[in-house]
């Protein structure tokens, strides 16, 4: 049993406060913007294992997003699990891989669009081949090469140094948004 709409608008707000996000614009031409005053201290309710929240917003998810990097764990895997929940992801939409695993499989085996997010200077560095640091990666549309298919990649900030710098959650959720909208331009 799904969640009423207006509990799940209820919930996304609530985990966009907790990423330090006061403003969500709506693509679809709502806007709204968030009290900051109702910020919640912690997230009780976040299952220990990573997966996603089915929501009302899977009709409008047509591709897939891989996220590359080092398995969260603890608070980490909490504020990746708000991410997903917050992006409106199910299970089907999304992929965890670790860095260092290749990821030809997920590419090979998609019928969709893809999208892969690459947390963390050594994963975006490994990905992209190149030798910049973060800062210079991040904001960018790089290119995932799996033969001639071309997978967009979006280097983005680690979710322990966002954990360890909170105001770098708006950073984060820059390149999440960035992320989105190459697939819905897919």
């Amino acid at each position: 049993m799904n969640p009423a709409p207006s509990n799940n608008a209820s919930m996304r707000s609530s985990f966009l406060r907790e990423m330090g996000i006061t403003e969500w614009v709506d693509r679809s031409g709502l806007s709204a913007t968030l009290s900051t005053s109702a910020v919640p201290q912690s997230n009780t309710q976040a299952s220990p294992e990573l997966t996603a929240n089915p929501s009302a917003h899977s009709a409008e998810i047509s591709g897939r997003w891989i996220f590359i990097g080092t398995k969260p764990q603890g608070d980490a895997l909490t504020l990746f699990q708000n991410i997903v929940r917050a992006l409106g992801l199910p299970n089907d939409a999304w992929a965890w891989q670790d860095q260092k695993a290749s990821i030809d499989a997920l590419i090979e085996s998609s019928t969709v669009p893809l999208v892969a997010i690459a947390f963390g200077a050594a994963s975006a560095q490994r990905l992209t081949g190149e030798n910049a640091p973060l800062t210079e990666l991040r904001g960018a549309i790089h290119s995932l090469m799996h033969g001639e298919t071309e997978v967009p990649l979006i280097a983005t900030l680690e979710l322990a140094q966002v954990l360890a710098k909170p105001q770098e959650k708006a950073l984060l959720w820059e390149d999440l948004l960035l992320a989105r909208s190459v697939l819905q331009s897919l």
